[in-house]
């Protein structure tokens, strides 16, 4: 007996797809513990700016943007930015850096 629902096109029984492997109650256990941790979170992270709430995760991503902009700038006047062999990709790093630093400081 199969669950009407769960009938849906994941190959057909005659072609032994990979849905008619395990039986009904088989099927049922393994999915009841992954609908739990749909419920994981119960709303975004967000901050109050002015008002607005903005996520959390743009918020990071803009100080990343700065960061990697004020190391230009450093760079730049050092004479640095000229020997670095791929610029974009060492500030896309710094940026990336910065930003996850933030998340991990501001948020954990």
């Amino acid at each position: 007996m199969t669950l009407p629902l769960m009938n849906i096109a994941i190959s057909s029984r005659e072609r032994g797809g990979a849905f008619y492997r395990f039986a009904p109650a088989a099927r049922l256990w393994c999915a009841a513990p992954m609908l739990g941790l749909l419920g994981g979170c119960d709303g975004a992270p967000s901050r109050n700016i002015l008002g607005s709430y903005f996520p959390s995760w743009m918020v990071c991503a803009l100080v990343g943007l700065a960061l990697a902009l004020a190391v230009r700038s450093i760079f730049k006047a050092l004479g640095i930015l000229a020997e670095l062999p791929v610029p974009l990709v060492v500030l896309l790093a710094i940026g990336c850096a910065g930003t996850f630093a933030l998340w991990l400081i501001w948020l954990a």
